[in-house]
């Protein structure tokens, strides 16, 4: 039997036209021309709002980083609390910043949001979610996110020096990147637990990350998956991408190379 979250709840403001979409970003000090990009994109862009819909940073090992004198996270917190005086901001956690507490979310200017939440916009019902919860298949890694969403595991973690804390990160980078080189397949969304979860939504339109499959999937009638593009402006070709929700209805806008580095 499939199990069914209990969902957060957001209604769009009536003054809202355009909200954009966009996840897996996996910033880092390391890929700076994709920092760059996703700074001008929230300078630029024309959305009411912007949704943060999980793995923003590669990392984040806590919220205590961003004090840290010339750190990464004080660096893109001052960015992120730039673009919330000009547009609400709303973060959902990711698999990899999961982390990220009240002292992020206050210090951005930042609304946080329940992973699945269902938007009303113009009328219409749209749940977000990270989308790593659809991934039922990939069962090592659904036993280690109930470690890892848990209070006392976090605590436990966060007790240790933040210097510790960045190495066991690296370290635990290292390892996903070399099961990336060799291969591995990785659990793509279920269908039944997408199609029960908009059923109980009373939802459409599902709309999440996690996956870096970025494609329009019908389930059935009237019932549709569409995934987010992951972020690489150093790819050849670049991957710079929102999915923008209007009046008019949801569509993909490609950045590159308008945000590209140059």
């Amino acid at each position: 039997m499939t199990t069914v979250p209990p969902f957060g709840e957001l209604t769009a403001p009536p003054h809202w036209r355009t909200v954009d979409f966009i996840s897996d970003l996996h910033l880092q000090a390391s890929e700076p021309a994709t920092v760059a990009a996703w700074q001008q994109y929230l300078q630029t862009t024309p959305a009411d709002a912007v949704f943060l819909l999980g793995d923003i940073f590669e990392v984040w090992v806590g919220d205590d980083a961003i004090h840290e004198p010339g750190s990464f996270e004080a660096q893109a917190c001052g960015v992120l609390k730039a673009a919330a005086q000009q547009r609400p901001l709303y973060f959902m956690h990711g698999n990899r910043d999961f982390l990220a507490g009240d002292g992020f979310l206050h210090h951005g200017g930042i609304t946080g949001l329940q992973d699945p939440t269902v938007l009303t916009f113009a009328g219409q019902r749209y749940l977000l979610t990270h989308g790593d919860l659809l991934c039922v298949d990939d069962v090592d890694y659904q036993r280690f996110r109930v470690q890892a969403r848990n209070a006392a595991w976090q605590q436990q973690f966060l007790a240790q020096p933040l210097h510790t804390r960045r190495l066991q990160a690296r370290g635990i980078r290292q390892e996903s990147e070399a099961r990336k080189q060799s291969g591995a397949t990785y659990a793509d969304a279920d269908t039944a637990t997408a199609l029960a979860w908009l059923q109980a939504a009373g939802a459409q339109t599902l709309i999440h990350g996690h996956t870096h499959k970025p494609a329009n999937h019908t389930l059935a009638a009237g019932l549709q998956r569409v995934v987010l593009s992951d972020w690489d402006a150093a790819a050849l070709p670049p991957r710079l991408e929102t999915l923008r929700l209007s009046t008019a209805g949801l569509e993909r806008v490609a950045l590159a190379p308008m945000y590209q580095a140059s």
